[in-house]
């Protein structure tokens, strides 16, 4: 029996070898990447995660790209004329194919843009007047109006004009974001309903990569180098292997053993890698972009029939929190404590370079670490609400990272130690499910994060504006509401100090009524070997590989 146990096993290890020497011949020239999620979706209309926009923009190529310092370049459009005043742009498109071998038109762009505003996803508020201001995109998203209205049209097929309400200054830079990807209508109509994106037979690339292995929900995937891509000969991988891995730990045991060329890892595998001589050589620190903060539902629908509708009570909240404490001991990455509603280094003015959130203090009258405030809040809300306790119950995703828990954990525990009465309940899940809670309207309090779109403010102030999807907390002002019109349709379209300054009165607002209560602006702690030329950015896309170079 062990004889044959033995031969049995000795089998098994040469077929193991074999495959594993035909798996990596198959994936020579593949860089191997961490993902921190899964996929959400590959659908552009439905895609709502910097994980889903990374492998899109892998595969498909929209009008402007950027390049390595985040500036829109040409993509498939080769250039753009734009009106005189600002409201009509006329991109001119290169010759470019579909991975069907179908040339790229310009109807592709209408037909995409049309349908994202039609069935008004998540993300059609980037058309919108607080965006992009297409014109007509409002009635059509928020009034059901005809889609064949929106300001887009295709004179010819290598000619796509979009006419705008008004004019909008980093409307090319919107260009790179996936929203505004075109989708081959013939293709597209070709399909069962709702399986569009689901499979690499389902979906169609124009970009350096084609999607060869991938179904939703598993922890892997792949994509291949597009040898019809416009721009094939600048593209040098022969494709990337990514791997779901939720635990940074196991991010770091693949990192070390070569299973994976790029990871991100947390503030505790940081401490580590940081004592390794060689490990350390590998750490590459650069900012997210994106932004955790807590959301609070302020509808009777929650929060025991809305008592985090008091403003008090969110304040006692806000006041509470060790921001510092939450990146030293629970994030350790690089971090920053964050106490503004637009966090800092993404978004710098145009006409004196300055980042809209460089002071981190000038909103420090509503909110901060201050425990006696805190206290005084919490006795006014106490007052208002006729209450002398509150227990609410907290989500947060339970694969979106090691330190996220941790974090939740920590907020707990500071907010019941700082606020006597006031329990915090933990509700773990995944990702989607808090997603689809905060659309939904059915929680307390969310521990969430939003990343930049694009780099100006208004990519986290448009949230908050009454019934945009984004946001999640309900909270409604007319005068803030007010404020982004002004900045976006409105007298401050042309006056680019003017809105600047309006912007940050309209933050204001959200710091004073502690719409959210902001955390920190991530930062991503990567090791990366074997490769040159990735591309890390803190706005729209995270990662792009278009000129990354093995060896």
């Amino acid at each position: 029996m062990k004889k044959a146990i033995a031969l049995l096993l000795a089998v098994v290890m040469v077929v193991c070898l074999c495959a594993c020497g035909s798996s990596k011949k198959a994936d020579a020239g593949y860089l191997n990447v961490m993902l921190s999620t899964n996929i959400m979706s590959l659908d552009t209309n439905l895609a709502t995660d910097g994980e889903s926009f990374e492998l899109i923009a892998d595969c498909i190529d929209g009008l402007t790209q950027m390049n390595a310092d985040g500036a829109a370049v040409p993509a498939l459009a080769e250039t753009w004329d734009i009106s005189e005043d600002g409201t009509v742009y006329t991109f001119h498109l290169r010759d470019a194919k579909w991975s069907n071998g179908k040339a790229v038109t310009a109807d592709d762009f209408v037909f995409a843009w049309r349908r994202i505003c039609e069935e008004a996803g998540e993300y059609a508020y980037m058309m919108d007047s607080s965006v992009g201001c297409v014109k007509n995109a409002d009635s059509i998203i928020y009034e059901g109006a005809d889609p064949t209205t929106l300001g887009v049209s295709a004179p010819d097929a290598k000619t796509f004009v979009v006419e705008l309400d008004v004019p909008v200054s980093f409307f090319p830079s919107l260009m790179y974001f996936p929203t505004f990807y075109p989708i081959n209508e013939e293709f597209y109509n070709g399909l069962e309903d709702g399986t569009y994106g689901t499979s690499p037979k389902t979906f169609l690339s124009n970009g350096a990569f084609v999607l060869e292995d991938y179904t939703p929900g598993t922890a892997s995937l792949k994509v291949k180098k597009n040898a019809d891509y416009w721009d094939a000969a600048r593209v040098k991988l022969n494709g990337i292997s990514y791997q779901v891995v939720g635990s940074s730990d196991s991010a770091l045991t693949a990192f070390k053993n070569g299973t994976l060329d790029l990871v991100t890892v947390n503030g505790d595998q940081v401490d580590s890698v940081k004592s390794d001589a060689d490990l350390s050589k590998s750490l590459n620190t650069v900012g997210a972009g994106y932004m955790w903060y807590l959301t609070f539902s302020q509808t009777e629908n929650n929060a025991n029939g809305g008592q985090l509708a008091n403003q008090n009570l969110r304040l006692a909240i806000t006041n509470s929190l060790d921001r510092e404490s939450l990146v030293d001991n629970y994030v350790k990455d690089g971090s920053l404590p964050t106490y503004t509603a637009v966090p800092p280094q993404f978004a710098a003015s145009a006409t004196t370079g300055e980042d809209f959130s460089a002071d981190q203090d000038m909103f420090k009258d509503y909110i901060g670490y201050n425990v006696d405030k805190a206290g005084e809040y919490l006795a006014a809300a106490k007052a208002e609400l006729g209450a002398d306790s509150f227990e609410f119950t907290m989500i947060y995703g339970n694969n979106e990272g090691d330190e996220v828990a941790k974090v939740a954990q920590a907020i707990k525990s500071q907010v019941e130690e700082a606020l006597p009465g006031v329990i915090i309940n933990l509700q773990p899940m995944t990702k989607a499910e808090r997603l689809d809670k905060m659309q939904n309207d059915n929680y307390d309090v969310a521990l969430t994060r939003w990343g930049p779109d694009y780099a100006d403010p208004m990519t986290y102030m448009g949230m908050w504006i009454t019934n945009n999807s984004n946001n999640y907390g309900f909270w409604s002002n007319a005068e803030y509401d007010a404020i982004v019109a002004d900045c976006t349709t409105g007298k401050y379209v042309s006056d680019y100090d003017a809105r600047w300054a309006a912007l940050l009165e309209g933050e204001g607002l959200v710091m004073q009524e502690a719409v959210i209560a902001p955390l920190y602006t991530k930062a991503n702690a990567n090791l990366v070997k074997g490769v040159s030329g990735v591309e890390f950015h803190p706005v729209a896309l995270n990662r792009v590989y278009k000129n990354a170079v093995l060896g």
